[in-house]
């Protein structure tokens, strides 16, 4: 297939209002090309082997077949079709969408609502939707010709929440702790992660101790809704306590608080305590809640006591915050290429040669728990 060719869209969506609304904008689009529409999963996946789309847009609630029921058919034939969620910004809508993610979903977009017009709609559609159509759409075109290339030089900084889908890459080799000086045990962790961030979040967050002696935090770029539910889901996997980060919360060991989706997460030591804050400054990365702003605030509060987890993500978000955790003596981990559905995030900060060590996912939770005990060793976390 040319390089200049459009990408070939499937719109799957039950609303004949949503996909008017989508091939406009898509028709404005020189590179973006809608090769068929679909009203029902089924019908979808009837159309998709002669189509043979590029993506897929799938809507959540649907008659006949459901965008969960069209997923659960379509992988074990398509396993690496890049498949946008179009999803509403509710409660049933963010539960669905994170079910989706676990079943093979590569990515997720909210539906413009509480929108006064037509025009402002598809400005919402344009600035982020249509960005990461481009992108996996050449990303699944890649695959299909049995090219590779770098995940991270491929897919574009998202503005609100972020995608999924594998790219073969080139591995650097795994650094080693840096013996420049002394390791200082963590008096807490911050996470970072974007693309593919749910469903490796959910496996890291559970080997983690119950006794686990310093409190974790977490910026994941998700909007409003969907944090609230990451969060409970997180908890019902994990020996630790895990919430939805509100301003004046105590942190404690043992606790993991997830950013809340639109404004940023920070820490602050007030009155002898290490309390939880908001920042409703704009967006830094083009993102809100942003991994750099959570690490520059915990540099500030614990100086070198940090070690700063960085997960598979687009972009870069999280790489000068990673240097400031350096800088000050903090230890930094991400995980590598191989594991990640994209390693933009954690690629950028190992090529710029910050990480002490880039591991595969499965073994992040063992070495956040050597770091803050201290140890040589790992020590076994919690398996659910």
């Amino acid at each position: 297939m040319s390089s200049t060719a459009p990408v070939r869209v499937l719109l799957v969506d039950d609303s004949a209002i949503m996909r008017r609304l989508l091939m406009g904008v898509f028709e404005t689009e020189a590179d973006i090309e809608v090769v068929g529409t679909a009203n029902n999963g089924r019908m979808a996946l009837e159309r998709v082997e002669a189509l043979k789309p590029d993506i897929m847009i799938l809507d959540v609630e649907m008659p006949v077949l459901d965008g969960l029921g069209t997923l659960k058919e379509l992988r074990p034939h398509w396993p690496r079709l890049p498949v946008i969620m179009f999803s509403s910004l509710t409660e049933r809508g963010a539960a669905a969408t994170l079910d989706a993610l676990a079943l093979g979903a590569t990515d997720y977009v909210t539906k413009p609502s509480h929108v006064s017009n037509r025009e402002e709609a598809e400005a919402i559609v344009r600035v982020q939707l249509v960005p990461l159509v481009r992108s996996w759409g050449m990303i699944s075109r890649t695959r299909r010709d049995g090219a590779t290339s770098s995940q991270s030089d491929t897919a574009p900084t998202r503005l609100s929440v972020a995608p999924a889908g594998s790219v073969p890459g080139t591995q650097l080799p795994l650094a080693r702790p840096k013996p420049a000086r002394e390791i200082v045990p963590p008096q807490a962790v911050v996470v970072g992660s974007s693309t593919g961030g749910p469903n490796a979040l959910t496996e890291l967050i559970p080997m983690l101790p119950a006794n686990l002696q310093v409190p974790v935090f977490i910026v994941q770029h998700m909007p409003p809704v969907f944090t609230k539910l990451l969060a409970e889901r997180l908890d019902q996997r994990s020996s630790l306590t895990v919430v939805e980060a509100q301003p004046g919360m105590v942190a404690k060991p043992g606790q993991v608080f997830v950013a809340p989706g639109g404004v940023h997460l920070v820490v602050r030591s007030r009155s002898g305590e290490i309390v939880v804050d908001s920042d409703d400054g704009p967006p830094e990365n083009s993102v809100k809640p942003s991994v750099d702003v959570l690490f520059r605030s915990a540099v500030e509060v614990w100086g070198g006591a940090l070690l700063g987890v960085v997960l598979t993500g687009m972009g870069q978000d999280g790489l000068l915050g990673a240097k400031r955790i350096v800088s000050a003596g903090g230890r930094v981990v991400v995980q590598d290429e191989a594991t990640s559905v994209v390693w933009g995030m954690p690629g950028a900060i190992a090529k710029e040669n910050v990480a002490s060590e880039i591991l595969p996912l499965h073994e992040i939770g063992l070495a956040i728990t050597r770091y803050v005990n201290h140890v040589n060793q790992p020590i076994l976390g919690r398996h659910l």
